[in-house]
């Protein structure tokens, strides 16, 4: 799937390029390109100068001064990719190796189960002032500092022998990852010429789907073997070859000229920044409600033994919609976003049909992997063309809400598994898609305009 990815991302570095792609989590742009160029794309020789950075008084550099003008620069967005991929794998590989950890750390399953909240808590309450703090680094040094970050909270997660300090781990990794997520689509968006901007956050964010069709299966098998703490190892490995890999391949962009940033207030004030973060925040909240249970959930239905297959479909679906999300994001923005949303929706309202098919729930993890897969990138660039000179803020806040929505989402999701029964899940991610749906199609001038 690694080769397939690849393959897709060459495609779209051509003059016709279209790359596939996910943070999402979230990240922060820091630079933007002032005129949309994307809409009316103006050819192969139109050159990265005019980006400039999120805030003013930032110092402007070119988008991609190793890449010949009108092409993406494959090797460091798939750098980027592979750092993404780390950040999505280090949070959700406690779930498939959970019975072992537990075991060995003395613990129950629900108290182990909670070093993926942990993760997302470290994440949501420190993306904010940590992105503050940093904002005036270096790119390069900053990403590396983020990527050592979760070599060293696997290492430790790996030898750890108490459950305090394993989550002590799981927080450190979680901080590693909210300066990550304010920091990926930004660069993915600075490295590549204007026009591409959209189409280098997919590629970038392809470490999404990848972590969660390939990866988390793999380290489940892995940990299934050899034991857990081998696939935790695995994961330091992987980071320590990633930072040679952005060393060499990277480019280096500065930081913010004054390392300011808007105060919130200011920026929730900017029109549109406050619809898109209202979209992530509640559809993430829904996706997660019914992701974190898809096994309890496949029980109900009487297919608890397809869970795999279920999420390799939604995976490899997911890969699907993140190609066609980075072919079009430059110029079909809302109608993407709409599309998705109503894709999920559709997939929920297939997996309430109490007739527990295989066929059926293979149909709808495949509807809701496409309409999910560009979600993260759909929702960074919105908030990213919002925010305009407060896009750094914007979407340091995007990652802070992303995150506190997964973890919401375990929670509410828990307590309706527990006082409603499985059955609930379903038509609870019906119920909160109609305001998202409704939020996107209002946010017509600003947000999700029509004309980017």
């Amino acid at each position: 799937m690694a080769n397939d990815t690849t393959e897709a991302a060459r495609s779209a570095a051509p003059a016709s390029p279209a790359n596939p792609a996910s943070p999402a989590n979230p990240a922060t742009p820091e630079a933007r390109a002032t005129p949309e160029t994307s809409a009316t794309p103006s050819g192969p020789e139109a050159p990265s100068a005019p980006e400039t950075s999120a805030t003013p008084s930032g110092p402007e550099a070119p988008s991609a001064p190793e890449t010949p003008a009108g092409r993406l620069p494959l090797l460091a967005l798939l750098a980027l990719a592979t750092a993404v991929f780390v950040t999505s794998l280090t949070e959700t590989l406690p779930a498939g190796v959970l019975p072992g950890m537990s075991a060995d750390l003395g613990v129950g399953e629900a108290a182990m189960g909670q070093a993926v909240t942990v993760y997302a808590l470290g994440t949501a309450l420190t993306a904010v002032p940590l992105a503050a703090r940093t904002a005036a680094w270096r790119r390069k040094r900053l990403l590396l500092t983020s990527v050592a970050g979760f070599a060293a909270a696997n290492t430790v997660t790996a030898f750890s022998s108490s459950y305090a300090l394993t989550m002590g781990a799981r927080f450190l990794a979680g901080v590693a990852a909210g300066v990550a997520w304010a920091l990926l689509a930004g660069y993915a968006r600075r490295i590549a010429p204007p026009h591409l901007q959209g189409r280098a956050v997919a590629v970038a964010m392809t470490g999404i789907p990848l972590a969660l069709s390939l990866g988390v299966p793999a380290g489940t098998f892995l940990g299934e073997a050899v034991g857990w703490r081998v696939a935790f190892t695995a994961m330091t490995v992987i980071a320590v070859g990633l930072l040679g890999w952005i060393a060499l391949a990277v480019p280096d962009l500065p930081g913010e000229a004054h390392g300011g940033r808007a105060p919130v207030a200011r920026t929730l004030k900017v029109p549109g920044v406050l619809p898109v973060l209202a979209v992530t925040f509640t559809l993430v909240l829904a996706h997660t409600v019914l992701y974190t249970y898809v096994a309890a959930y496949l029980g109900h239905l009487g297919l608890a033994g397809s869970t795999g297959l279920v999420l390799l479909v939604f995976g490899a679906a997911s890969l699907a919609g993140i190609w066609f999300t980075g072919r079009h994001i430059d110029r079909r923005l809302r109608v993407l976003t709409l599309a998705g949303t109503i894709l999920v929706a559709l997939a929920a309202a297939v997996l309430s049909v109490p007739a527990g098919s295989t066929a059926l729930v293979l149909t709808a993890a495949a509807l809701w992997g496409f309409g999910w897969g560009g979600a993260p990138t759909l929702l960074q660039t919105a908030v990213a063309d919002a925010g305009g000179e407060h896009a750094d803020t914007a979407q340091t806040l995007l990652v802070s809400l992303w995150n506190a929505a997964m973890a919401a989402g375990g929670i509410a999701g828990g307590v309706l598994l527990d006082v409603l029964g499985a059955g609930a899940l379903s038509w609870s991610v019906l119920v909160l898609l109609v305001p998202v749906v409704a939020i996107v199609a209002g946010a017509r001038a600003h947000g999700f305009p029509a004309r980017r």
